[in-house]
């Protein structure tokens, strides 16, 4: 069974996130484990501190190493070959969060996600405890809870079982290097804006092919940083542009 450990300072963000819609679902029926630990209860002293001021001044303060070394480890083990998860610090440093990387990730059994905060992490605990860096975005949030929050949520939907209808996941926008073709239900008609006819022909090739096309239009239009690494239906050309 997939397991995810979650290490914050605020762990009642996630009371709510846990609980509920099919990441909910999952943990009740045993097809994943997600757990939170807070940081603090791996501090030392009587404030329990886990922040201080930077070496050199500087602005805000820096999670200490002491107790999120003690927290990974705690969990996943010592770093190197025997270490029993892999252990990513969501940072503005790592690599960029894309599906492929989230399926990639989806292969491990078990994933300790750390949530920084404040003006950063002190580097030692970095480069003695962390596997990896990983970002979803080139944009500032107050801390990794929110991140933490979209690799689970993108990781449980990998998981076999989890979605009613498995082609949901294999039709979805960014697999295959395309966005998603546009959906459309019931009514036929609504404020005089129909649906496309050959969604109501019964014709499963036509539709297949029109929604094909509609994706291949949409990622040209919406998305042609993704148009341009996109070569055949299904098919991603490795991106020459660096990510970061």
């Amino acid at each position: 069974m997939p397991r995810i450990d979650i290490v914050t300072i605020f762990p009642g963000l996630f009371e709510a996130f846990l609980e509920e819609s099919l990441l909910g679902a999952a943990r009740r029926e045993g097809r994943v484990v997600v757990e939170v630990h807070d940081l603090r209860d791996f501090a030392t002293g009587r404030h329990r501190a886990v922040d201080d001021a930077p070496y050199g001044g500087g602005p805000g303060m820096l999670m200490k190493p002491e107790p999120l070394v003690a927290a990974i480890e705690s969990l996943a083990g010592p770093k190197g070959p025997e270490r029993l998860a892999r252990v990513l610090l969501l940072s503005p440093q790592g690599e960029r969060l894309q599906q492929a990387k989230l399926a990639k990730l989806a292969e491990t059994e078990y994933i300790v996600l750390v949530c920084g905060r404040y003006e950063g992490v002190d580097q030692r605990a970095v480069e003695l405890a962390v596997d990896e860096e990983v970002s979803i975005g080139d944009y500032v949030l107050s801390g990794g809870e929110v991140p933490a929050m979209a690799i689970v949520e993108g990781l449980v939907r990998l998981i076999p079982g989890v979605l009613g209808n498995p082609e949901s996941a294999r039709t979805e926008s960014f697999q295959g290097g395309m966005l998603e073709a546009p959906q459309f239900t019931r009514p036929a008609e609504f404020r005089g804006l129909g649906v496309p006819e050959v969604l109501l022909s019964g014709d499963h090739g036509a539709v297949e092919r029109w929604r094909i096309e509609q994706a291949r239009t949409h990622t040209r239009q919406r998305r042609p940083d993704l148009a341009a690494e996109t070569t055949e239906p299904g098919t991603v050309r490795q991106s020459k542009r660096k990510e970061s």
